[in-house]
């Protein structure tokens, strides 16, 4: 996977699975409003289960523009999301 920066800023599609872009989708679009987001309820609003999520999030991690971090652990894994 390559790392190319397009003209918008954002990392080109090609970079990340379309579960990986469905993830980033909607920490983006939610990220201005909320800063924590659980694995559990980002998989219950996107059809995939938690360890689906997880499994994805090094990818978005690696490949976004957005900052996130592992944050907690207590009852799933919560993940720390700014722009």
């Amino acid at each position: 996977m390559s790392t190319s920066v397009s003209a918008t800023g954002t990392y080109a599609e090609t970079d990340l699975t379309e579960k990986q872009r469905r993830i980033e989708r909607f920490l983006r679009e939610n990220a201005g409003t909320k800063t924590y987001f659980k694995s559990r309820l980002i998989g219950d609003e996107l059809g995939m289960s938690a360890k689906e999520v997880g499994a994805n999030m090094r990818a978005v991690q690696q490949h976004s523009t957005l900052s996130v971090e592992k944050w907690g652990y207590s009852s799933g894994t919560t993940w720390k999301v700014s722009v």
